[in-house]
């Protein structure tokens, strides 16, 4: 029997964490913070299983690393459970259906883009996404900007991002760094958010902060020889099937260019989907070819509506991609394989970063410094956002952009002669059914997407 302080303590048995997951995954729509306040609700409110204050602390390391925040607090919820095992089943249950609807959306989106339907669908879809990343800016904005300092940081970064194309990692390093020195000196205007409630009795509460309590969790205890076993273990995982495809495809194949660079972006990926899809849009538009300028906004919107993180928009570009480069495979066969790559090299790192960093973290438990440092990062992530929406809204709204570089930096100048006052229209509905009338985003995208359809409709029958 494990006892805390002699207490009897009950622990979650594995069937009920998985049966408890799986209702997570089904029910994780509206983005990273709609799937946090699922898991809230369920594992803090409900269940009792983790204490506010540890949920917390898990989620603010989460915020730190790259990668989908929602679903690495998934991952360190299922290991303090249940060990390596409870973290694995956790975060891949968080993914499996939003991958499947994803996967079924891209075939139907690929087989089927030139029926007039759907392009009236997706005609709707993209103001809908556009009004949903401003209201993500709107949201972070009223956590994280508390005080002028914070509002400096988030302005720099969208400036470095914006006019002088400054690399996203050194943005969100230069953030931490400003955000350790700041909480140094001035902790005040450089605090973390805090929980708002206290931790409760431990041996009295939740079966998490019981079972920690009454060093029940060996797991939990930082070690040198678990530290190289993750590390070597989720190292193999990760770049084991790269190699593999290296040496079976040849290093100029679309699968090799496509593990090697969701590799890179499973590093740098702060902030989620929205802060990295405007550089992702541009090495897949520009540089490699997988998509078409518009298609980002397609992908971003059929995230939007299946459940999961918002990053599996970039199983949408690795599908995409590898549809059009087959390499002498059926396109859909090659297009399906592009997206498990994807998703494969894109999450696995996220297990990586939980098993090896989670023991440490726990360890750190109020250090005020790493709190300090979120805070700069979280205040420079908004600016990144910003310039998302920026960018979105001038892709979005206008035929053509122009771009005109003067000191170093360069501007996105709208061809306002190509302005698409239709999209225009559809845009200020979605502001105003997200802002104003309360509509929620899948009332909100649903009624875009019947707007486009009707607009068509319209044009179809007195053209």
């Amino acid at each position: 029997m494990n006892t805390c302080d002699g207490v009897p303590v009950q622990k979650v048995s594995f069937k009920e964490a998985f049966r408890l997951w799986v209702k997570v995954a089904l029910n994780s729509f509206g983005g990273p913070t709609g799937q946090i306040a699922v898991m809230h609700r369920y594992l803090v409110e409900e269940k009792r299983w983790i204490s506010e204050g540890r949920f917390l602390h898990a989620l603010n390391y989460c915020m730190l690393l790259p990668g989908p925040e929602a679903q690495q607090l998934a991952t360190y919820i299922g290991w303090l459970l249940h060990k390596t095992w409870g973290g694995v089943v956790a975060g891949t249950l968080f993914v499996i259906p939003g991958f499947i609807c994803m996967l079924v959306l891209s075939i139907l989106y690929t087989g089927y883009q030139d029926l007039t339907i759907v392009q009236s669908l997706f005609f709707g879809l993209k103001p809908a996404v556009l009004a949903i990343v401003i209201e993500a800016v709107m949201r972070i904005g009223k956590k994280a900007l508390k005080t002028r300092q914070m509002v400096a940081i988030a302005g720099l970064a969208f400036v470095a991002i914006f006019f002088y194309d400054v690399p996203f990692p050194v943005i969100i390093l230069s953030a931490a760094i400003i955000g350790y020195i700041g909480g140094r000196f001035w902790p005040d205007a450089f605090a973390a958010a805090k929980p708002k409630t206290a931790d409760e009795n431990a041996c009295n509460g939740p079966a998490v902060d019981a079972l920690l309590e009454g060093d029940q969790a060996d797991h939990i205890k930082p070690t040198l020889a678990r530290f190289f076993r993750v590390l070597l273990t989720w190292s193999a995982l990760w770049f084991g099937p790269i190699l593999l495809i290296l040496l079976y495809f040849g290093p100029q194949n679309i699968f090799v260019q496509q593990a090697a660079f969701f590799s890179k972006m499973a590093v740098v990926t702060f902030g989620g989907a929205y802060a990295v899809l405007a550089y992702v849009a541009q090495q897949a538009v520009e540089t490699y070819g997988w998509l078409k300028p518009g298609e980002m906004l397609d992908g971003l919107g059929l995230a939007e509506t299946t459940p999961g993180p918002l990053i599996l928009v970039l199983q949408f570009v690795g599908f995409l991609g590898s549809y059009r480069s087959p390499g002498g495979l059926d396109p859909m066969l090659a297009g399906v394989f592009g997206a498990v790559v994807t998703v494969w090299v894109t999450f696995v790192p996220c297990f990586f970063w939980i098993f090896l960093g989670a023991p440490y973290v726990e360890a750190l438990r109020g250090n005020k410094s790493l709190n300090s440092a979120m805070s700069g990062i979280t205040a420079a992530v908004l600016g990144v956002v910003l310039n998302l929406a920026v960018w979105f809204a001038l892709h979005t709204i206008f035929g053509s952009i122009g771009d005109v570089h003067a000191l170093g930096a360069h501007l996105l100048v709208p061809v306002w002669n190509t302005i698409n006052v239709p999209t225009l229209l559809i845009a200020l509905f979605a502001v105003l059914a997200l802002f104003r009338l309360k509509l929620g985003m899948m009332t909100t995208i649903g009624c875009c997407a019947a707007l486009g359809v009707l607009y068509n409709a319209l044009r179809w029958v007195f053209a």
